[in-house]
C-alpha cells in the first residue's frame, strides 16, 4: 500500500505529465497551423491547470513555505502568474483566429504560440520536484493538500475565470 507522500507524488507527477503533454501537442498543432486543435488544446490546458494551481496555492506552497521560505514561494507565486499571462495570450490568439474565421494560424501568431507554449515548460519540470520536499512533510500537512486537491478539482474552475474571480493575487 502507497503512503500518504507516495500517493501524493504519482498524481503531483502525472497531473504534470498532463501537462506536459498538452504543451507538446499545442506546440505541434502550432507548427502544423492548425487553428482547431490549438484551440482546443488551450481550452484543455486551462481546465487541466486551473484545480491544480488552485491546490498548490491553496495549500502546497502554504505547506513548503516553511521548507523554503518566503522568497521561494513568492517565485513560484510568480511563476504561476507568468503561466496565466501566457494561458491568457495563447487563449487570446485561439480566439483571434476564431473572430477571423481563419482555418489555419498564421505564421507570426504559430511562433508566438510556440514560444508561449515553450516558456511554460520549464516550470513544469521544475514545479514536479518540489513532491521531494512534500515527502519531508507530516502527513497531515499531505492529507490537507490532498483534500484541497479534491475540493479545487470538484469545483473545476479553469484558470483563467479562477486568476479573475477566486485567486487573491491578481495578474
Amino acid at each position: 500500500m502507497l503512503s500518504i507522500s507516495d500517493h501524493f507524488t504519482e498524481t503531483f507527477h502525472a497531473e504534470h505529465r498532463q501537462v506536459r503533454d498538452l504543451l507538446f501537442a499545442l506546440i505541434d498543432a502550432f507548427k502544423s497551423g492548425e487553428y482547431a486543435r490549438v484551440s482546443k488544446l488551450v481550452a484543455a490546458l486551462s481546465a487541466m491547470i486551473g484545480p491544480h494551481f488552485r491546490y498548490e496555492e491553496e495549500a502546497l506552497y502554504p505547506g513548503l513555505r516553511s521548507i523554503f521560505g518566503s522568497a521561494y514561494v513568492d517565485k513560484l507565486l510568480s511563476d504561476h502568474d507568468d503561466t496565466i499571462r501566457n494561458i491568457r495570450e495563447l487563449t487570446e490568439l485561439a480566439e483571434l483566429a476564431m473572430l477571423n474565421d481563419l482555418e489555419e494560424i498564421g505564421e507570426g501568431q504559430a511562433e508566438w504560440g510556440i514560444e508561449l507554449a515553450r516558456e511554460i515548460l520549464p516550470y513544469v519540470s521544475d514545479c514536479d520536484g518540489l513532491s521531494l520536499m512534500v515527502e519531508t512533510l507530516p502527513e497531515d500537512d499531505v492529507v490537507h493538500i490532498l483534500a484541497t486537491r479534491d475540493v479545487a478539482r470538484e469545483t473545476n474552475i479553469d484558470l483563467l475565470t479562477w486568476a479573475r474571480t477566486i485567486r487573491p493575487r491578481r495578474v
